[in-house]
């Protein structure tokens, strides 16, 4: 079988994967199975923040008793919570911002002012590292931007940074614990990590993490970040035994299965590749481009986090859109090969696009707008390439975080 118009089958299954892990319905789903009785207060952050705590109050109604919601802007209305005495605040995204700071000094004012008899209720999702911050003393705003963009750029792992992150907060790695006051707790994650461990979901505000000092010694940091770390380590002493457990109700699998479900009900084989695609994204790029083309006709899933060591200055671009476009640069020439790699946020990097669908006409359209593939590529410039060539792909804020999604297409010969 071959598909009448591959690229859109493509966006219209990575569609179908968003609605899989929506927000608002894994909540709603989560809590109608496991209903809270009694007054409850929400504190909902991260990048699905909005679209979580709807679905929440969807099930909850009167008993929420207000709560605080944290987002980046433009992923959240605050008209919609006008009545419910939640308040909603926007923090920086991917480097924290004084946003992040008040977001952070409210949350742990709003805890330690409620009521012993309410229940809380947290609604975590990617994102949640930046948006919300109390750092350890004398950690000012500038110093903590300078540390996210540098592990930004590191090429470290996910859960690398995290750790790093958490080594210099006073919330993160279950240091929120020590503001619950003994109220019951309930918590909700989507997971945008490799392996989705709880701990580097959010940073894990409500997950101690008893061996962080050996993690994080284990790292080769600048001496001025490594310094700030082993400041913040002894501030944060040692954290509560025990946190919540954390109930995942929406994660990268789940999205994988959707969209091979629908492939293969259309009639197409498909490879479900259960490998996580970590590491530098214009290698995975070059490599799934190569499987791709030496594959039999049908669709390959895949998902992961890549990283990207950034040149200085680095051009305009994220993870999914560099590892298109070395993914490009393979495919070049070819009439039978797609590859669309996308955030399932709805972001990619510091753009608004969530990733780029290619072919292997991509970097002809490029080079008729007087643009180098591998000079681009070099300069981390991925985005001005891709929106030459027309292949950006745009979703706008999506309910959902579960990290990146990439479907690959081979067509059966025309002959």
């Amino acid at each position: 079988m071959r598909l009448q118009n591959p690229g859109l089958t493509l966006l219209e299954w990575l569609t179908i994967a968003l609605d899989a892990v929506d927000g608002a319905r894994s909540v709603q789903r989560a809590l109608t199975a496991r209903p809270i009785e009694g007054p409850v207060w929400i504190a909902a952050i991260g990048k699905a923040a909005e679209s979580m705590t709807l679905g929440a109050l969807e099930v909850l109604g009167d008993s929420c008793q207000g709560g605080i919601l944290v987002t980046k802007p433009g992923h959240a209305e605050p008209n919609r919570f006008q009545r419910t005495g939640i308040e909603v605040h926007v923090g920086g995204h991917p480097l924290p911002d004084a946003g992040s700071l008040a977001a952070g000094e409210r949350l742990l004012k709003s805890l330690d002012r409620l009521p012993a008899e309410t229940q809380l209720l947290f609604l975590l999702s990617g994102g949640a590292s930046a948006l919300i911050e109390a750092p350890v003393s004398g950690l000012e705003l500038a110093e903590l931007r300078a540390i996210n963009a540098w592990l930004l750029g590191s090429g470290l792992p996910i859960s690398a940074m995290n750790r790093v992150r958490q080594s210099v907060s006073r919330l993160k790695a279950g240091g929120l614990l020590r503001h619950l006051g003994g109220r019951s707790v309930r918590q909700l994650a989507i997971s945008d990590v490799p392996g989705d461990v709880p701990g580097v979901i959010g940073s894990g505000p409500l997950v101690p993490t008893s061996d962080l000092a050996e993690q994080v010694g284990r790292l080769t940091l600048p001496d001025w970040l490594a310094d700030w770390v082993a400041r913040g380590l002894v501030e944060r002493g040692t954290p509560p035994a025990q946190g919540p457990e954390i109930e995942l109700v929406a994660t990268l699998s789940m999205a994988k299965a959707a969209v091979a479900s629908a492939a293969e009900s259309s009639g197409l084989t498909v490879w479900r590749h259960p490998e996580l695609i970590e590491g530098d994204a214009a290698d995975q790029g070059r490599a799934l481009a190569r499987t791709l083309i030496g594959s039999a006709p049908g669709l390959h899933v895949w998902g992961g986090e890549t990283t990207v060591r950034l040149p200085e200055p680095p051009g305009r671009g994220g993870r999914n859109q560099h590892l298109a476009l070395a993914a490009a640069i393979e495919l070049a020439g070819r009439d039978d090969v797609w590859l669309l790699s996308a955030g399932t946020d709805g972001g990619d990097g510091p753009t608004e696009d969530a990733g780029a669908l290619v072919d292997g006409a991509t970097l002809e359209r490029a080079e008729r707008a007087g643009l180098d593939a591998r000079v681009c590529l070099e300069q981390a410039d991925s985005g001005r390439l891709l929106e030459a060539s027309g292949d950006l792909v745009y979703t706008g804020p999506t309910g959902t975080n579960v990290m990146d999604l990439i479907l690959g297409y081979k067509a059966p010969s025309l002959s």
